[in-house]
């Protein structure tokens, strides 16, 4: 059985960890493959400024350092700003799976041209940089948004008769104004309106966390993972101090 840490980027209840790991549910996976849903023990209470993405990235990093010794085969992180890859990329040997830049290089194959739906604006840099980082920029014919506050905890859970349509009419402007020929959801916080959109979109829709589950088992399946070259290794590795940053750090979450 191999088995894949999912790092969640906000601390939260199970209960409400149990609604990010139903994305399990949206993708076809073998019976030899189990997800555990891990949460971060600190991090910004959204992804805004450049403040934020580094604490981000680093209770990404703290929440996965261990991940290998403790057995798991593959890590994914469950946010498309793709925070703390680099990192773990750099102290782990199994895969490391970001599904921001695994959504954006599969609609690539799906199409010529894609378009972003979101929920918030402020959320806009998170995809121009990937954009940027891969050359893609050219591609993306659109980023639009409902600018509506999203919640990171609940999701969209009793929202679902607002939020769905809204979505599915954001869709249909990229796809009739902008060209689109793929639309990729701008968050795995908004996973639970993929099979909504994908029923009623003449265009493919990327649900990114689930994309990157198939990828970590098709990566493990494959023997592969990211190359050292381009990520090496911490000559000095400080786990200890980051944990013990953490242990102070968790306390300010409560």
């Amino acid at each position: 059985m191999k088995k894949v840490l999912v790092i969640v980027p906000f601390p939260m209840p199970e209960e409400n960890r149990a609604l990010r790991g139903a994305q399990v549910d949206a993708v076809r996976l073998g019976p030899d493959i189990r997800f555990d849903f891990r949460s971060v023990r600190a991090a910004p209470r959204n992804y805004i400024s450049g403040a934020d993405l580094a604490l981000a990235d680093i209770g990404m990093l703290e929440a996965g350092l261990e991940a290998e010794a403790e057995g798991y085969d593959a890590v994914c992180i469950d946010t498309v700003s793709d925070s703390g890859v680099a990192g773990l990329r750099s102290e782990l040997s199994i895969p490391v799976i970001g599904p921001g830049r695994a959504a954006m290089l599969t609609a690539m194959m799906l199409g010529n041209r894609f378009s972003i739906v979101t929920m918030w604006e402020h959320w806009r840099h998170l995809y121009e940089k990937t954009l940027n980082d891969l050359g893609l920029a050219h591609a993306c014919v659109s980023i639009r948004s409902l600018d509506v506050v999203p919640d990171n905890q609940a999701l969209m859970t009793g929202k679902e008769s607002e939020i769905f349509p809204a979505l599915e009419a954001l869709a249909r402007t990229c796809i009739a104004e902008d060209r689109a020929e793929v639309i990729i959801l701008g968050s795995t916080t908004m996973h639970q309106s993929h099979a909504y959109l994908a029923e009623r979109l003449p265009v493919p829709v990327i649900n990114p966390g689930p994309l990157s589950y198939k990828i970590a088992e098709t990566l493990l399946g494959l023997g592969l993972t990211h190359s050292r070259a381009a990520y090496p290794g911490s000559r000095v590795p400080r786990h200890e101090m980051l944990h013990a940053m953490f242990d102070r750090a968790a306390d300010f979450e409560h």
